[in-house]
């Protein structure tokens, strides 16, 4: 799925991993997980630098937005979000997420197939609209952000930009910020709905072609003996769907990545996939990664990801309300447009 979808990055990436930290160049790939935590923690980072995910949001929207503050700004937006993101934030927002659930899985109780990307994108449009507190339709919204963050995926990436993708970022930009009603309120709908739309199909996926169903499903009769069978899943499976595989960064310092000598101005491509093992091992519910090797994929310290918490239960809820029909595989394509790597459309069927 990833050669289909990015075959130029995943096979250089691929054929790269042997190596801890490797220069290409003006780029350091950090694949290991020291590299990956260096690159994250360790080595200074020009957080507006063109190529980046900060100095993308700060282009097309302006600046000033989570992705590309420094300093005090920056920890005072992270706290914000965090708490609105907590358990109490997630709490309030479940009912909205379950509601979407329950229609659109529903077609399975009646023997028809559903699309999990067309459900992902819904939840995670409805979601997002509520935690802003915007009166918009959670579709429409979640199809502007992923028109936003395809657009703009070459800002991201390495390689050379097509003719007019910068127009087209910019349009598809101004047509979310339009939509949503500031720059803030968009760069968070971008993140929500893409990587929610990259991680729910390919961990049902996961679950119909390896059998895992079971540890998703709470009735008695199915539900698997170990304890914490479905958070246990939650966890294997965003190890290794990686929702976000790598990090693009710039260095804004001299330093080390694994042994790699890094200079100022350096692009760092942090492998977040590699450095969980996503490549090397399968989903195991019954002999989980380690946490503090799992929860990488969401970033580290003061660059972990606010929404893991909202990512897990979202997660968790959507297996297991799709676990009691086993729903199977009936066809999967890959999504060749998406910013992250994922399916563009996933069909299960019921077997129950």
């Amino acid at each position: 799925m990833y050669l289909a979808s990015h075959p130029v990055l995943f096979a250089l990436l691929a054929a790269t991993r042997r190596w801890p930290a490797l220069r290409l160049g003006g780029t350091v790939l950090a694949h290991s997980r020291e590299a990956y935590l260096d690159g994250l923690l360790r080595v200074p980072l020009d957080r507006t630098a063109e190529g980046t995910t900060g100095g993308a949001a700060g282009r097309l929207t302006g600046g000033g937005l989570l992705f590309d503050q420094e300093g005090a700004a920056h920890r005072a937006s992270r706290r914000t979000l965090a708490d609105s993101l907590g358990t109490e934030g997630v709490a309030t927002l479940r009912p909205v997420w379950t509601s979407v659930l329950a229609e659109r899985i529903a077609p399975l109780a009646e023997g028809r197939p559903i699309d999990v990307v067309d459900l992902a994108a819904s939840l995670s449009g409805a979601t997002t609209a509520a935690m802003l507190g915007l009166d918009v339709d959670g579709a429409v919204l979640a199809a502007a952000a992923r028109e936003a963050a395809a657009a703009g995926a070459r800002d991201h990436l390495p390689g050379l930009p097509r003719p007019g993708a910068r127009k087209a970022a910019e349009e598809a930009a101004a047509r979310l910020n339009a939509l949503v009603g500031s720059p803030t309120a968009a760069i968070l709908a971008v993140a929500a709905v893409n990587t929610t739309v990259a991680a729910v199909p390919r961990a049902a996926a996961w679950c119909a072609d390896a059998s895992l169903w079971g540890y998703a499903d709470s009735a008695p009769e199915s539900r698997a003996l170990e304890p914490r069978a479905l958070e246990s899943l939650v966890t294997e499976l965003l190890r290794v769907t990686a929702p976000t595989p790598l990090l693009p960064r710039v260095a804004a310092a001299d330093g080390t990545i694994a042994g790699c000598p890094v200079h100022a101005g350096d692009r760092l491509i942090l492998l977040a996939r590699h450095a969980v093992d996503a490549h090397r091992t399968d989903p195991d519910p019954v002999s989980p990664a380690p946490a503090h090797v799992s929860q990488l994929v969401f970033g580290a310290g003061r660059h972990a990801c606010p929404g893991a918490h909202l990512a897990r239960v979202q997660m968790a809820d959507t297996l297991a309300a799709l676990a009691p029909h086993r729903p199977r595989v009936v066809t999967a394509r890959v999504d060749r447009r998406s910013a992250l790597p994922g399916w563009s459309s996933l069909i299960l069927s019921p077997t129950r």
